[in-house]
């Protein structure tokens, strides 16, 4: 495969810088596909019992990857990588697993990977791929290397236990890697962000986003969704908050933005959710009422976003949105009294 930055990744740094938000509309954020869900264990060519939480990327000729979280029969989970010409149907999906945890060389692996979220890095021409990989000390943070994700450089855990729902920042910071990522702390389940000159050894933690608390959807427990997306109003991060309920817990999506030559610095936050579950697919699977995107594409037009889902724990969806249109609706929904936690 030639290792140059896919569409998708042009439109991120190049047009969508260009874009400035519009007016805010009724109409939905993220519109549902109306075939959905995309992929699901009926379309496996070998046993499982789920797929859900896939990384995307658009690829250089053009196709959707998704790297989907393979929940087989042991109960472990393993990627495999599923392309489609059009992002939407028409799957062709790796005849055995992509990536599977190796205990052997990667003791933090026993228990499975899960929740890959890829980025491509032009300065490496490789896509990097942030995994949890998970062991008898909780989950960690894991990253792997590969420029056409069949062979692959993994680095191993990069941010110990319990630490989960990161992604790499496509570019340095100030001559330094940045990650996005959530460790559980005595402070709670908040998101961080990390430092590092070489991918290896990570420093200059700092929390940029806390939980809120209370009655809040967000409240207790937040987390990266998919990627960050480079705008020039800044980094424009969809993040997933979890409402305990005394039915159980729902998972919804929420909009933030950060700086983009600071991002450890939040300069809007909304203050409701945008996107919950709803559909009859994501209401009820394996885990209830969850939507969780681990990744997300965008068109040509630097503006048309993708965002691919796990729903229920349980299958793969997709929804479209404008970027512009998200970008409005934190304008709108966001106030400097309202990015601070409560």
């Amino acid at each position: 495969m030639n290792p140059i930055a896919p569409p998708d990744v042009l439109s991120q740094a190049t047009a969508v810088a260009h874009l400035k938000p519009t007016e805010c509309a009724d109409a939905p954020l993220l519109v549902r596909y109306g075939g959905n869900p995309i992929l699901s264990r009926d379309n496996w060519p070998y046993p499982i019992n789920s797929v859900f939480n896939a990384g995307a990327v658009r690829l250089a000729d053009g196709e959707t990857l998704l790297l989907c979280r393979v929940e087989d029969r042991t109960g472990l989970s393993h990627l495999c990588a599923a392309r489609s010409a059009n992002g939407i149907d028409g799957w062709r999906i790796d005849p055995e697993p992509t990536l599977k945890g190796n205990p052997r060389d990667y003791p933090e692996e026993i228990w499975g990977i899960e929740d890959p979220r890829i980025t491509y890095v032009p300065e490496l021409e490789q896509y990097a791929i942030a995994y949890t990989s998970f062991a008898r000390g909780g989950p960690g943070v894991s990253l792997a290397l590969t420029k056409d994700f069949q062979s692959f450089e993994r680095f191993g855990v990069i941010m110990p236990p319990e630490d989960k729902d990161a992604a790499l920042l496509p570019r340095r910071i100030n001559g330094y890697w940045a990650m996005i990522h959530r460790p559980v702390t005595s402070l709670g389940a908040h998101m961080w962000i990390s430092f590092s000159p070489d991918l290896r050894h990570w420093g200059s933690h700092k929390i940029i986003l806390e939980a809120r608390r209370g009655g809040w959807w967000d409240a207790n427990k937040i987390g990266l969704c998919s990627p960050p997306i480079e705008t020039s109003q800044g980094w424009l991060m969809i993040y997933h908050g979890v409402r305990q309920t005394a039915s159980g817990c729902i998972y919804r999506l929420g909009l933030a933005l950060f700086d983009l030559d600071r991002p450890d610095v939040c300069l809007q936050r909304g203050d409701s959710w945008m996107f919950g579950p709803e559909a009859p697919y994501e209401r009820g699977g394996d885990v209830s009422d969850v939507v969780f995107p681990c990744g997300q594409t965008i068109g040509v037009d630097g503006d048309t976003i993708r965002l691919y889902y796990g729903a229920a724990d349980s299958c793969m969806a997709m929804a479209t949105g404008s970027i512009r249109s998200l970008l409005a609706w934190l304008d709108s929904h966001s106030g400097p009294e309202r990015t601070t936690s409560r």
